[in-house]
């Protein structure tokens, strides 16, 4: 069987290689900033400041997964007339480079997709997803790296060659429409972290300035008691007796694991003030939710911004933000920010 000519600049190796570069750091930046928000939310040591820092890691992680999208099909699109390559397997090295490069497309599709169904909180499947997105992370930057050592003569080589074809889409135009389209895709979500960009991003989700809720006191099925009190080891604390102590106010941002982040002003308790030494853990009303309890590091129990918050923006907490009261500290993911808190205990 012969194999079909297909000549159109956009199949040009140089152009593969140039859109497999820029796709290369997208999912490096990908990768790297997930690896980061994956070891943040299992203990890793991180810093209290500065107190955006978890909030810009976040955002790249989710707009550089963005910005993949676009340059994973311009590249395919590049490549695909290979699929019609024969002999279909030359060799066993040929068959293990296609072997691989099929678990490379596989895994790098499964990641953005589920990367944006969690954007929008819509989960369709049955396994957790933080653990399988950080699992198929490492076989995408694995077969990766493989791929990239396997092809890196050709992409010397191939970088800058002149195409004898004239078309009506030159190798340049289509370059020059894929960067386009990947910035586009980025402004156009980048709004969610990006403060000055929300009025210009039409596809960012929650950025309507407003702060978001991610569960609600419904959905958790919260119900304060009447007699509320705040357990800090031997102590308890009543909502009045917190109200009454010396209130701190602070403007820090929650940013979440989805890539949304918003800056809001929050006064309440200094965690320092209620309890002394050690690491914290942080128990919630919540019975059966994922982060019904975490650890507050004592880096972080110990920081003047970390307040057990009774008020958000000036007014009373709401049911969904947290009442009767919730943990807010610098650079720390939101899902770590623990509402509706009802004991603090020293570890």
């Amino acid at each position: 069987m012969r194999t079909p000519a297909f000549r159109s600049p956009a199949h040009h190796t140089g152009v593969t290689s140039r859109v497999g570069t820029w796709l290369g750091i997208t999912f490096g930046l990908c990768f790297v900033t997930g690896l980061l928000s994956h070891g943040v939310q299992h203990d890793w040591p991180w810093p209290t400041r500065p107190v955006d820092l978890y909030r810009v890691t976040q955002g790249v992680h989710v707009l550089s997964g963005v910005a993949s999208i676009p340059l994973l099909l311009a590249k395919l699109w590049s490549v695909y007339p290979k699929l019609f390559e024969r002999p279909l397997v030359a060799s066993v090295p040929h068959a293990l480079e296609r072997g691989s490069i099929l678990v490379l497309v596989a895994a790098s599709f499964f990641e953005v997709v589920t990367g944006l169904f969690n954007a929008a909180q819509n989960y369709p499947w049955s396994f957790y997803f933080p653990a399988a997105h950080y699992a198929v992370a490492w076989i995408v930057i694995g077969s990766l790296l493989v791929h990239i050592a396997v092809k890196i003569p050709l992409i010397r080589r191939s970088l800058e060659p002149a195409s004898e074809h004239r078309t009506v889409l030159s190798r340049r135009a289509f370059l020059r429409t894929t960067a386009l389209t990947t910035g586009v895709a980025v402004v156009a979500t980048a709004g969610v972290t990006v403060p000055w960009l929300r009025k210009v991003s039409v596809l960012a989700w929650r950025s309507d300035g407003t702060l978001p809720v991610n569960r609600t006191a419904r959905a958790a099925n919260i119900v304060v008691p009447p007699d509320w009190q705040l357990e800090v080891g031997d102590r308890a604390y009543s909502l009045a007796e917190l109200r009454a102590m010396p209130q701190t106010t602070v403007e820090l941002p929650i940013a979440c694991v989805e890539g949304w982040s918003q800056t809001a002003t929050w006064t309440g308790v200094r965690v320092r003030d209620l309890i002394s030494g050690g690491d914290v853990r942080v128990e919630s009303l919540e019975e059966d939710g994922l982060y019904r309890a975490t650890t507050l590091p004592e880096a972080f129990a110990r920081d003047p911004l970390t307040l057990l918050a009774l008020r958000l923006d000036g007014e009373e907490l709401s049911p969904d933000h947290g009442f009767p009261c919730r943990l807010i500290a610098p650079n720390r993911p939101g899902v770590l920010q623990t509402k509706w808190v009802t004991s603090l205990e020293v570890r």
